[in-house]
């Protein structure tokens, strides 16, 4: 498996809100974890964890949110991505931008590890009324 190809089809993925390609990577027991400070900060096990505690809520709590790599390098059974978060909070009707760095970590096929490095007050700017 191209590791590289298979994270860009997440990313282009869910630009079209389709979150498919992502998740059929994912292991029935995949750890994402999320940055404290962000919204939905902390660890998630599992597709449905992460369906529900992460992937919902952004598309129901934000306007045109994005994740866009500007690259991803791939180290053996890791691949890393850096990027910039954008969006606009619905609540509050306020956008961000916001550098991210993404760990994505493969057994074979399967995604089983996620993390997530964020410039976090940036996406809490959007938050605050």
């Amino acid at each position: 498996m191209d590791h590289r190809r298979a994270v860009q089809a997440g990313y282009d993925g869910f630009a079209r809100g389709d979150p498919g390609p992502l998740f059929s990577l994912m292991d029935p027991n995949i750890d994402w974890r999320l940055a404290e400070g962000y919204p939905y900060g902390g660890t998630y096990v599992g597709p449905d964890a992460i369906a529900n505690g992460v992937f919902a809520k952004l598309g129901n709590e934000w306007d045109g949110y994005m994740m866009t790599p500007d690259f991803i390098v791939v180290d053996g059974d890791r691949a890393i991505s850096i990027g910039t978060y954008s969006g606009a909070y619905k609540a509050t009707g306020k956008s961000f931008r916001a550098r991210f760095a993404h760990v994505f970590t493969f057994s074979g096929d399967k995604l089983v590890r996620f993390e997530q490095v964020v410039d976090s007050a940036k996406v809490q700017e959007a938050l605050s009324s």
